[in-house]
């Protein structure tokens, strides 16, 4: 453990030990490959879907809703045990939670790369999302106990790169492995990683948490997990019904914001509160909270429409789709670092609401993109949009990592990471509700005109323009007059999805605008914690 004596290489009066700022760099490399090999699993699917749902043994006959829930029961889990997740951190140290989370999503992975049946890789899934959910809020608050404050913006803007490497490089990464192995080599490659990222942690990661954590609060835990996991349950319910009047859709989302609410409730009235709900007094806490929310919504739904239109539109393969989206992860490397420069110089409030405005801005230019459009002005959109995030996702991590006292920095991770992931989850259940619902009035009577189709085969091939394709195929030369107007219809559908993200980031740009502070704020994030005795704030333990 550093002592208070050691404090050549930190800043006077530092809160971190001097070992630990000494290698604070190589600590940030191993939390980003702890957040890589997490946000990379999720983005790998994606291209793995059709795979899967070919028989055996190429795959495991998963059907359409086996598949979605494939996905879902990760985001499920993970989004109902985040906060959770970031509490036990600040209490029981960030270090331990990060390296069993690791191990959990280990095993998970192992699991769901031999799962003999949709039915196990769903359930394989949700020990997989289980596990990232102790991962994500650790890395952040263990970043946070690392760096000191001036350095805190330029570290949280490398890991929101990480973040969108990982993005984009997971469906080329997918597609590789699709190439060369069997599909559950998607999964199984996480396993050396996890490895070699807990051999790391266990040598270089310092433990910290809070130091006067207080009486827990099992009901305000009980109520943050169940009003979660319903909220987001309904949410997803919805988008796969594509019905978000559904009385079941209707109950759970009603049922989690009532929970949600007494759990507000709860916490303003405890003397031993899970997190301090005050916090959301500071305008620019909240301000940051919504756009995190609001920006995931946008992108999560072009996200979602984006991978159908370049391979089942345009034609590419998986390895190729995931290669057209590395100019939205070279913006964010190049940008994401940077962004602290330019909020130095115009402050937060100017440069979030450019972003913004960018990433609104090449939402409407999907509407450029058609069935034979020139895939550079795809690329360029994507440069664009990567660039608009860069400068969006590590200013307001940054506000809500320093509006919380260095102790609570699992809590202020936790939140940060459960709007996103809400977020997210919203926007992928209705933006593709939209677009499902937009490209089955536009095939709708192109299917009515094919003579002898069955009404439940029709039903079924206007869910998606995979559907549509699919039977397109089976009906062999008949089939092919479905081609064409499939791919207008569901460029037609993408349009209006586009134009509805567009309108959500918007949306974001007036929060921003309204309640980040500008260049010239003298408020600062409370500071509790962060220049007390240095052995006190994160230690080596």
């Amino acid at each position: 453990m550093a002592t208070p004596s050691s404090t050549q290489g930190a800043p006077a009066g530092s809160a971190v030990p001097e070992a630990v700022h000494r290698r604070r760099w190589a600590i940030l490399v191993v939390l980003m490959v702890s957040v890589l090999v997490v946000v990379l699993d999720n983005s790998i699917l994606n291209v793995a879907m059709k795979t899967i749902a070919s028989p055996k043994p190429t795959g495991l006959g998963a059907t359409q809703s086996q598949l979605e829930w494939a996905i879902n029961s990760y985001t499920l889990v993970f989004a109902g045990l985040l906060f959770t997740a970031g509490l036990l951190g600040d209490r029981l140290g960030r270090k331990k939670v990060l390296l069993g989370g690791m191990a959990v999503f280990g095993v998970g992975s192992v699991l769901a790369a031999f799962s003999g049946s949709p039915a196990e890789l769903i359930g394989f899934r949700a020990v997989m999302g289980l596990g990232a959910a102790f991962v994500m809020p650790a890395t952040l608050a263990i970043l946070v106990n690392v760096f000191e404050r001036e350095e805190q913006a330029k570290a949280i803007g490398i890991w929101v790169a990480a973040v969108g490497l990982a993005i984009a490089i997971g469906p080329i990464t997918g597609g590789l492995l699709l190439e060369h192995f069997w599909w559950g080599s998607v999964f199984f490659v996480n396993v050396p990683i996890v490895i070699a990222g807990l051999i790391a942690m266990v040598v270089l990661v310092p433990d910290s948490k809070d130091p006067a954590p207080g009486r827990l609060d099992p009901l305000g835990v009980l109520l943050s997990v169940v009003g979660l996991v319903l909220l987001v349950y309904g949410i997803i319910k919805g988008g796969q019904l594509a019905d978000f009047t559904d009385a079941q859709v209707l109950g759970s989302i009603g049922a989690g914001l009532v929970v949600l609410a007494l759990f507000v409730v709860h916490e303003k009235r405890s003397d031993h509160p899970a997190i301090d709900v005050g916090y959301f007094r500071n305008s620019a806490f909240s301000a940051a909270i919504a756009a995190v929310a609001l920006v995931f919504f946008a992108l999560m739904g072009v996200t979602f429409f984006m991978v159908f239109y370049t391979q089942s539109v345009r034609g590419y393969s998986a390895l190729e789709s995931g290669l057209l989206i590395l100019p939205l992860a070279v913006a964010q490397l190049l940008f994401a670092p940077r962004a602290r420069l330019v909020v130095e110089r115009f402050g937060a409030r100017a440069v979030c609401t450019g972003g913004m405005l960018l990433v609104a801005a090449t939402m409407s230019g999907f509407l450029l993109l058609g069935v034979d459009t020139p895939i550079f002005v795809l690329e360029v959109l994507f440069f664009a949009q990567g660039s608009g995030m860069a400068h969006i996702m590590p200013p307001v991590t940054t506000a809500i990592m320093q509006a919380l006292p260095r102790q609570k920095a699992g809590s202020g991770s936790a939140l940060n990471n459960t709007f996103r992931q809400v977020g997210g989850a919203l926007g992928v259940a209705v933006l593709g509700s939209v677009l499902s619902a937009a490209y089955r009035d536009g095939i709708r009577d192109t299917l009515a005109a094919v003579p002898g189709l069955p009404d439940s085969v029709r039903r079924s091939a206007g869910e998606s323009v995979e559907a549509t394709l699919a039977v397109a195929e089976k009906l062999g030369p008949r089939g092919q007059t479905l081609v064409g107007p499939a791919q207008d219809a569901f460029v037609h559908a993408m349009h209006v999805t586009a134009l509805g993200s567009a309108g959500v980031a918007l949306l974001g740009a007036l929060v921003v605008l309204a309640f980040l502070p500008g260049k010239d704020a003298s408020g600062q994030a409370p500071d509790s914690g962060r220049t007390g005795p240095r052995e006190e704030a994160s230690a080596d333990r």
